[in-house]
């Protein structure tokens, strides 16, 4: 059984709210975005009990989207030992109307089985809150679709552990990439720049989506947007003043399933003004506690 199952109040939506489909999306309040995720994580906690207050130091956190055929490899590919830390995998499926939830129940992770597609930044965020109402310590986040690799996350760990910094990140243009898009390579330089301006930290990748950071990081930065939230999580990161570090890693091609990112230039468009918001907004929210 997966969580949130039977009564829980997630899966006590309609079925046509289950298979809301990317493209149409729902735009809600934060109010409502709240109650969801109320009501998710009381799902999760009753299907779970001690395990979902009780984990381990490192929680995985995964956001899955139809991710059937990619998420259980993902999930039997992580060791149940990381750096001498336990894992728990939790993986936040995001309104999935394919066989996810059940290939992730079977693979061994905690699931938390959210009835509406709202996007990866909201998956990612109720993701973060599961982990630190369980108790870890440290949380690391892959995707589903298999690009990342597991043997890199120990190297990602490694400033954490030995006190040096509290959020670092892979990067392809440290490491290597098998992707050959060359708008895609160009747009990770580019807003890569345009982060590093911003915010006088260097960084070299803005949006690689395996990352290690302290549990207590998600709780203090201010995270909204549904979506394309890796610029968001970064840039807020470096303005509550956690120390940022960089790691050379490897993105390699999709196996399975296809890239819910879209097309190149509304995915640029959409990340440009997710930078430019949130640099505005911890902008303002220094100048106002100065």
């Amino acid at each position: 059984m997966t969580a949130g199952s039977g009564s829980n109040p997630p899966n006590s939506k309609t079925q046509s709210s289950k298979t809301q489909s990317k493209g149409n999306r729902v735009a809600r309040t934060p109010a409502q975005d709240e109650a969801i995720d109320l009501a998710a994580l009381d799902a999760f906690t009753n299907q779970y009990g001690a395990r979902a207050t009780a984990m381990s130091p490192l929680a995985m956190v995964i956001a899955a989207f139809n991710e059937q055929g990619s998420i259980g490899p993902v999930i039997e590919a992580l060791p149940p030992v990381i750096a001498g830390l336990d894992v728990t995998k939790i993986v936040v499926s995001d309104g999935s109307s394919d066989g996810t939830v059940k290939e992730a129940d079977a693979a061994g992770a905690l699931v938390c089985d959210v009835p509406v597609n709202r996007g990866q930044g909201a998956a990612l965020r109720l993701g973060y809150r599961l982990a630190r109402a369980g108790g870890a310590k440290y949380i690391v986040t892959t995707d589903a679709d298999g690009q990342y690799n597991p043997a890199e996350i120990p190297a990602l760990l490694a400033p954490i552990l030995a006190g040096e910094a509290d959020f670092v990140s892979g990067s392809r243009t440290q490491g290597s990439e098998e992707t050959k898009d060359p708008v895609r390579k160009l747009g990770v330089r580019v807003f890569a720049l345009t982060i590093t301006m911003l915010t006088g930290q260097r960084i070299t990748d803005p949006s690689f989506g395996l990352r290690a950071m302290r549990s207590e990081v998600t709780g203090a930065v201010r995270l909204l947007q549904p979506q394309y939230q890796a610029a968001e999580l970064l840039i807020g990161v470096i303005a509550h003043g956690y120390r940022v570090a960089e790691r050379p890693a490897t993105i390699h091609k999709r196996q399975v399933g296809q890239s819910k990112k879209g097309h190149n230039a509304l995915y640029g468009l959409h990340f440009a003004k997710v930078i430019a918001r949130t640099w505005w907004r911890e902008r303002r929210r220094r100048n106002s506690t100065a």
